[in-house]
């Protein structure tokens, strides 16, 4: 089994406009693990559009909620578990629309799919709060 390496723990407010300097992070953090700038690009969107749900669905807008962000890795793959503290989600109903419904909105989950190998939401234990667990292998091609 791969030593686990903690790469960035940060709370934040459920802002949007924390969402520039999680992004950063997120960024500097992907490259650092050794993905190229196109990946490392992909699994900040990835990220940035979880977050968005975070802030749209889990608080609904709700600025005072707090989102804990945490990004490790295995050796083989960045793991991305995102917290949030407001009322449990039917995480059955967490999925994306049709592409052919064409409106502005909604394609997160859609993109988070196709960027990332594996997705996982669910509710914390113990506590009031959900998470989703994203993951991504690491290339070793660059």
């Amino acid at each position: 089994m791969n030593d686990v390496a903690r790469l960035l723990e940060m709370r934040f407010e459920a802002d949007p406009e924390q969402l520039k300097m999680v992004r950063a992070e997120v960024r500097t953090v992907a490259e650092r693990a050794g993905f190229g700038v196109g990946a490392a690009n992909e699994v900040v969107i990835a990220v940035n559009e979880a977050c968005m749900n975070i802030i749209q669905h889990a608080y609904k807008g709700d600025k005072s909620g707090e989102i804990l962000l945490e990004i490790h890795n295995n050796g083989s793959e960045l793991e991305v578990v995102l917290k949030d503290f407001a009322a449990p989600v039917d995480c059955g109903a967490i999925r994306p629309r049709e592409l052919a419904d064409l409106r502005p909105g909604g394609l997160g989950t859609h993109f988070i799919r196709e960027i990332m190998d594996e997705c996982v939401y669910g509710h914390l234990d113990g506590v009031a709060g959900n998470f989703v667990r994203m993951k991504k292998k690491l290339a070793r091609d660059g």
